[in-house]
């Protein structure tokens, strides 16, 4: 640890690899930045954040260019390891490799690493074996399919993080569970809340002023639906990828159903013969979106259909209804308030689930993740 005079450093290294966590990641920057401003400024903390960003580039996003950077007020990587396009071991073991070089040079006081990526994993890893601690951001999150790689990953990962930041109470009983204790020291358990409602709440401000995805899509004071499907569960299996569009057909008919279709399951349609046709104001297929595109279709949508697991969050940020496209879910605490509903990939339950999720009313005033304050929560723990 650096100390300079009687102000001590903390030195932090991030480390992302999707464009969803460098979304989550600037929350916690403009947190440290905001900390950093007050130690300067009125001396009341000891310590600043030097924070240092490694992205690994485990998902290319040609989106991710410079003006995404600026207008997200995201802080430009420090360091770019260009690692993609490989086999999951591949991809994972040259992370690791690369990782540990930058952790060499920069002798961080910590490393903090965010859900269930490969980047996840192996920045956890080469942080414990060079003995230095590791901060697992969203721990504790369980779908019990370990046929999901990244239930795989986030359970590596807080078996070895020092301090797991648990984004809901469902995340701390799930440790709990599996044996982890509540202790003042290493490992050390703290439930600070969701960064991704952070990120939700601060982008919503302005967020119209960036997008105007509704009006050109004719959306505007119009009830439709807002539907994504890429998971692998789904795309990797014909029957449940053609049940699922059947019901998306379905529900066109009384209601619009906007899909922002990943490339990935566009090109996966089309091997089994399953080119979905954009019916005009019905069946709308549009390019993947923007995060300010996203969050504007969410505050004008009625009902989210989703096998993602960040949208089921953002549908209850934004007061939606959620009916999800999976067999699962990580986020228990949204199912057992009735927000959201399991359909799983039958035609007839998801059709059921849209009919008696559609006129449901959520309370706006349940904290469930935090109401915005996760990033401050986290960053306390940097001692």
């Amino acid at each position: 640890m650096l100390k300079v005079g009687s102000e001590r450093r903390v030195k932090v290294v991030t480390i992302v690899g999707a464009r969803p966590q460098f979304i989550k990641a600037a929350a916690v920057s403009r947190a440290i930045k905001a900390r950093n401003i007050m130690v300067a400024k009125y001396a009341k903390e000891e310590r600043t954040i030097n924070e240092v960003i490694v992205h690994t580039g485990q998902h290319f996003d040609t989106n991710m260019s410079e003006v995404f950077f600026k207008e997200m007020q995201i802080p430009t990587p420090d360091y770019h390891l260009n690692i993609n396009s490989m086999n999951h071991g591949a991809m994972t073991g040259r992370m690791l490799e690369k990782i540990e070089e930058v952790l060499l040079v920069e002798k961080p006081d910590y490393v903090m690493v965010y859900g269930d990526t490969n980047s996840t994993l192996a920045g956890a890893l080469a942080a414990k074996k060079l003995h230095i601690k590791v901060v697992h951001i969203e721990s504790g999150l369980r779908s019990y399919n370990m046929g999901m790689p990244e239930e795989i990953n986030r359970i590596l990962t807080d078996r070895i993080s020092d301090i797991l930041c648990c984004p809901t109470d469902t995340a701390v009983k799930n440790l709990k569970n599996e044996g982890y204790v509540l202790t003042n020291d290493y490992p050390l358990i703290v439930k600070t809340g969701d960064v991704m409602q952070d990120a939700a709440l601060y982008y919503s401000t302005f967020s119209s002023q960036n997008s105007s995805i509704v009006k050109d899509l004719k959306l505007v004071d119009r009830d439709f639906v807002l539907c994504t499907v890429h998971r692998a569960e789904n795309t990797d299996d014909p029957i449940r990828l053609r049940n699922i569009f059947g019901a998306l057909q379905k529900i066109s008919e009384c209601m619009p159903v906007v899909i922002p279709l990943h490339p990935r399951t566009q090109k996966i349609l089309s091997t089994i013969d399953l080119l979905i046709p954009n019916c005009g104001d019905k069946l709308m297929i549009i390019k993947p979106v923007g995060y300010f595109d996203m969050i504007e279709l969410l505050k004008n949508t009625k009902i989210v259909l989703t096998d993602s697991g960040g949208l089921q969050k953002e549908a209850f940020f934004f007061s939606k209804p959620c009916v999800t496209l999976r067999d699962e879910t990580e986020w228990r605490e949204l199912i057992d308030l009735k927000v959201n509903i399991i359909a799983g990939s039958d035609k007839k339950s998801i059709l059921a689930a849209f009919n008696d999720m559609q006129y449901t009313i959520i309370e706006t005033d349940i904290n469930v993740y935090g109401n915005g304050k996760a990033a401050d929560n986290i960053i306390k723990n940097f001692k």
